[in-house]
């Protein structure tokens, strides 16, 4: 590398550790040591070999970068005021109130695709941005700098795994040795060979280098770029808080502002102004899409039985003829949730993740930056292992869209450790959150379809059994909306139920009809948003509102009834799975949880 531009590369990083301390030090917080010890890797990535727009942000052809290590923000807006993307009064408002530069990047900077901080989730999603590529037929590369620390991280390997086997040659991984965490040093310390043993046992071309030597992250990067059938990852060495005496390569300083920033300042040579220019995409193009049709949904026949994970996979197929756009992701259940229908029409756009549920949803995450409408499936008791991707989407503000089977105790004989008892509780306070649980075929190949045009998270929860088809064909079922399925003015109490309760409630009203005890049912068949109007109207009328559902009592159905009416006063009581279940046949489990039909008819008998 020529001398002059050697020196460049020294001063833009210089610049850029003296803007990481100066936007901490007004913010009195942040993470500016952990800032400094990437300033070099990042200063070389962004003068020399990101290929990058930030007039046109949404350009197809432009790289990505993901911070995984989201703490060290503030190197990342010194880069955005170096390339001119933002000014010296934006850079300082770092971590106020009303700032887009917030402690831990966001999307609400358009030049970030995915909100970091929460440790590990970097390069899952790179992953998912990365098989995007390669859909599209473009160029583009997926780069990710996440630090030492949070490579103890299961999903970083679950990632690597993935990569690896797929080959993900887009994708290059910049891992800031520091030898430090937030308590002391990390496992492995800079022992990058203890790193590059792992990352080669998966297939990764692994590059060791000193992190603060350009002329070697210049190598290294280039290299990256020129490898072919699999990804990189690169090693760099390098001192946390590096060039700043007072913090460099010392325990203690994590995630604080500097006691003297002037002093800090002054060691780094001072504030100055370096323009950066980051060279845009070579080639500019519109990313591979797939061709759409006409959307012709599944029909199912009122009074047939049919699950509805069977009535998902064949909606979601229907859904991958009428929009190109689709995406389908497996957690190797495909069989089990049916979602294989889907991959039996169009194998080009589905994504076996394996058993990886973070790795599923990430790369779900992923895809979306890119504009793909991706569907992930699996068990719904296993999408609790990738909770904080879910969280971490919804912060993202992704729009993504999750589908859990085998639900509740009505699975059957395979026992508790298979049965998500809690997925609706866990679902339901996710930011801008919509949870589906539909009642049979016609009403999920209807909420399928709906999902597609959602944004942020959702989440459609399908059941394993055959159940009644009570709905005709076409039937609309919005967002937020309900259906009332038995109602008279002489209604005495109202069930509520969603999904596979939803016919033991109807069971239930019939045979109380007969003894003269008029009851209303409501298919709250949207979770969240509830259809508070019909909740409300069936408060005031009858004062006694039922729930039932095929879930844990917290933070379920049960909850979000009791939501939209606490205020009128009504009587709420909730019958839900309490007990610890073990195998039964799925009517016995209804029975022995107490949410079937005679528990049903028992409970209104008791309260009237």
């Amino acid at each position: 590398m020529p001398e002059r531009d050697l020196r460049f590369l020294t001063e833009l990083a210089a610049q850029l550790r003296v803007d990481s301390v100066r936007s901490s030090a007004a913010a009195g917080s942040g993470h500016p040591t952990s800032s400094l010890s990437a300033a070099d890797l990042m200063a070389v990535l962004f003068a020399c070999h990101l290929r990058y727009d930030f007039d046109r942000p949404d350009e197809p052809a432009n790289d990505h970068l993901i911070f995984s290590k989201g703490h060290a923000s503030p190197l990342l807006y010194a880069l955005f005021r170096a390339a001119g993307a933002i000014g010296e009064e934006e850079l300082l408002s770092f971590r106020k109130r009303d700032s887009r530069l917030e402690g831990h990047p966001t999307p609400r900077l358009p030049w970030v695709d995915v909100a970091t901080g929460s440790l590990g989730q970097g390069l899952p999603v790179g992953v998912g941005m990365a098989m995007a590529g390669r859909l599209e037929h473009l160029p583009y590369r997926v780069w990710v700098l996440c630090g030492d620390g949070e490579l103890a991280e299961g999903s970083v390997w679950e990632a690597a795994e993935h990569a690896g086997d797929e080959g993900l040659a887009n994708l290059t991984l910049i891992v800031d040795v520091n030898r430090l965490g937030q308590r002391g040093p990390t496992r492995h310390g800079w022992d990058t060979g203890a790193y590059a043993r792992r990352f080669g046992a998966f297939g990764w071309r692994t590059i060791e280098i000193d992190g603060h030597d350009p002329g070697q992250i210049d190598f290294a990067l280039g290299d990256a770029r020129n490898t072919r059938r699999r990804p990189t990852v690169i090693l760099a060495k390098t001192r946390k808080g590096e060039g700043v005496l007072e913090v460099e390569n010392r325990e203690g300083a994590h995630g604080k502002a500097l006691r003297d920033p002037e002093t800090a300042i002054g060691e780094l040579g001072g504030p100055r102004h370096v323009e950066l220019r980051v060279h845009p995409p070579e080639v500019t193009s519109a990313p591979h899409r797939f061709e759409d049709g006409p959307l012709t949904l599944p029909e199912y026949e009122v009074g047939t039985r049919v699950a509805t994970r069977t009535a998902f996979g064949e909606a979601l197929a229907a859904l991958g003829a009428a929009r190109g756009d689709v995406v389908a992701l497996d957690g190797e259940v495909a069989d089990s949730t049916k979602i294989e229908e889907f991959a039996k029409a169009f194998p080009e756009r589905f994504f076996e993740m394996y058993i990886a549920e973070q790795q599923l949803v990430a790369a779900a995450v992923g895809m979306q930056v890119r504009g793909w409408v991706p569907y992930a499936a699996t068990f719904a008791a296993f999408l609790t292992r990738a909770h904080d991707f879910i969280r971490m989407a919804a912060v993202s503000r992704a729009s993504i869209r999750l589908v859990g089977s085998h639900a509740g105790v009505a699975i059957g004989e395979d026992g508790p450790s298979q049965m998500g008892l809690e997925d609706l509780a866990m679902m339901r306070p996710v930011y801008d959150s919509v949870v589906l649980y539909p009642c049979d075929a016609n009403q999920t190949a209807a909420l399928t379809a709906e999902m597609a045009s959602v944004p942020g998270v959702s989440y459609l929860r399908t059941t394993r059994g055959d159940t009644p088809v009570v709905y005709r064909p076409g039937e609309r079922f919005p967002v937020g909306g309900s259906r009332v399925l038995r109602h008279s003015p002489a209604d005495r109490a109202t069930i509520v139920a969603a999904g596979v309760t939803v016919h033991e409630a109807l069971a239930a009203a019939d045979e109380l009809a007969e003894r003269g005890v008029p009851v209303g049912v409501i298919d709250l068949y949207s979770v969240k948003p509830v259809d508070a109007a019909a909740l409300t109207a069936a408060a005031t009328t009858t004062g006694t509102l039922i729930t039932v559902e095929d879930h844990r009592p917290e933070g379920g159905l049960g909850d979000a009834v009791l939501d939209a009416v606490s205020e009128l006063g009504p009587r709420v009581v909730k019958l839900a799975v309490r007990g610890l279940p073990g195998s039964a046949t799925p009517q016995q489990q209804l029975a022995d949880a107490r949410i079937d039909r005679r528990a049903i008819v028992e409970t209104v008998k008791r309260l009237l």
